[in-house]
């Protein structure tokens, strides 16, 4: 992938490890990458899993909430782009919701940027361009 490479985009290894056990063709594609896509937690992390978890605590979220939380891949995600001031890209919508903690409301919490793919590939004005295009019949 040309903007990984370019130091452009990236992902966690929490979320490595997550996605292939869905057993799809976006595992199948995660599987493939090389392992500089997925960024590891290092030493700017740690003080923001103390951050987002003081956040998070104080917002009223119910415990199962918080708990599913801390546990999945969104929590290092988070972590990850506020120790770095990266740009968050979700497909999750902020929701006014206490049963569960979600990356937008997080973000606006915590003030990390966040957009959604679409928004981020307008932004990068990302072309898809087919090498072969197929002939139409008739």
């Amino acid at each position: 992938m040309m903007a990984n490479k370019r130091g452009l985009v990236f992902s966690i290894e929490k979320g490595r490890e997550e996605l292939p056990a869905i057993e799809d063709e976006l595992s199948e594609w995660v599987r493939a990458l090389e392992s500089g896509f997925f960024l590891p937690p290092d030493a700017p992390v740690i003080p923001a899993f103390g951050r987002i978890s003081e956040w998070v605590q104080n917002q009223g979220y119910e415990p199962a909430a918080q708990e599913l939380f801390f546990s999945v891949a969104d929590y290092y995600l988070v972590a990850q782009a506020l120790a770095h001031g990266f740009k968050l890209v979700t497909h999750e919508k902020p929701a006014d919701t206490l049963r569960k903690v979600k990356i937008p409301n997080v973000c606006i919490g915590l003030g990390i940027h966040h957009l959604t793919p679409f928004e981020m590939l307008r932004r990068e004005r990302v072309r898809f361009v087919l090498a072969n295009p197929s002939p139409h019949p008739g």
